[in-house]
């Protein structure tokens, strides 16, 4: 099965789950023949088909409920249940049980081609050295959330200039076209009481998850701007790659299990997520990255997060069989997967 074969299969797959938006599919696949990076971030459900064969002396690992999709822009902040502004991985929409080197190398891997556009300016090497580091740093001192509080000062000073203006940010969401949305999705997008001048709006958004329905309630609420994003959820790509008809949406399972400062507002059903928009809810944009950040701190702070994510699963066990893997083993796979992600990246843009 090639990448095209495996791109309509999936979608296929997708659309006996939810409802497809094809106007936003095609938006998706424009976008997949952009670059690697952006490639890379729409075809998880073709990293998890490559990954057994390429990795293959990986798959013996130790299994965790992983991220799966994570990549260097699936990180950004949000505000816990005591008003803190906290930094983590935002996007657990396809987290499975899979070994946990996969989330390494993915990260890795797509650090590699953020860093061939000139976003990262380190070595392969270094960036695979400063993930590892702040992973293995986290396992062994059992995970800390990340609140950018009285830590992480370097590290609040990017998010900072990560948060959206607010006037801006509420202002392009009202742009959007405004939509009708089931009455099951309205009931989930419950506003507090008192909210006035509602109004729901469809969106577009992000990269793999691009086809499927996304919702946002807006309103006015006690002199400002408030909303709710409702987006139809699906069980993760590792089901369609596995042919598991039984699986479940995990990603509320992993934020409950994960070492995390929770937003209280986030969401999950069988059908839906839920989760608050604000200028506060903000993922990295690794282009608008500012000059002159540290690499080095910030993929380490990435590792480290990793380590958040998967320590629902005993650290001991994931300590030990790191222990074992030769010292250039994320270095490799990460090169290995690359190579494999841009054969598939060219044979997309030749697909017409």
């Amino acid at each position: 099965m090639d990448i095209v074969q495996a791109t309509s299969a999936y979608e296929a797959w997708m659309a006996r789950h939810t409802t497809v938006i094809h106007e936003h599919l095609d938006h998706k696949h424009a976008l997949m023949a952009k670059d690697p990076f952006r490639f890379l971030r729409g075809t998880f459900y073709r990293w998890v088909q490559r990954w057994p064969d390429v990795c293959g002396s990986l798959t013996d690992a130790p299994t965790v409920l992983a991220v799966a999709d994570v990549h260097v822009e699936n990180f950004g902040t949000w505000r816990d249940a005591e008003g803190r502004l906290v930094w983590g991985v935002n996007d657990l929409d396809e987290a499975a049980s899979l070994p946990y080197t996969n989330d390494l190398v993915r990260l890795a891997t797509s650090a590699l081609f953020a860093a061939e556009q000139s976003h990262f300016v380190l070595s392969l090497n270094a960036m695979c050295n400063a993930v590892l580091d702040g992973y293995t740093s986290a396992l062994e001192r059992g995970g800390r959330p990340i609140v950018l509080a009285e830590r992480h000062a370097w590290l609040r000073e990017i998010a900072v200039v990560e948060l959206r203006d607010p006037k801006r940010f509420w202002m392009t969401l009202a742009a959007n076209p405004h939509a009708i949305a089931p009455a099951a999705v309205v009931r989930r997008l419950a506003l507090p009481k008192g909210a006035t001048g509602r109004q729901i709006v469809s969106r577009l958004a992000g990269v793999g998850s691009l086809g499927r329905p996304r919702y946002v309630a807006l309103a006015t609420y006690d002199g400002g701007l408030i909303g709710r994003e409702a987006k139809a959820v699906i069980p993760s790509a590792v089901a369609w790659a596995s042919g598991d008809t039984r699986a479940i949406p995990a990603s509320l399972e992993l934020s409950h299990r994960a070492v995390r400062a929770a937003d209280p507002f986030f969401n999950v059903d069988r059908r839906w997520i839920v989760r608050r928009l604000s200028p506060d809810c903000s993922k990295i944009d690794v282009p608008n990255l500012p000059r002159g950040q540290d690499d080095t701190k910030l993929l380490r702070a990435m590792g480290w997060e990793l380590a958040n994510m998967h320590l629902g699963t005993p650290a001991a066990a994931i300590a030990k069989d790191l222990r074992r893997r030769p010292s250039r083993w994320l270095h490799t796979a990460a090169r290995d997967m690359a190579a494999a992600t841009l054969d598939d990246f060219r044979a997309w843009r030749r697909r017409t």
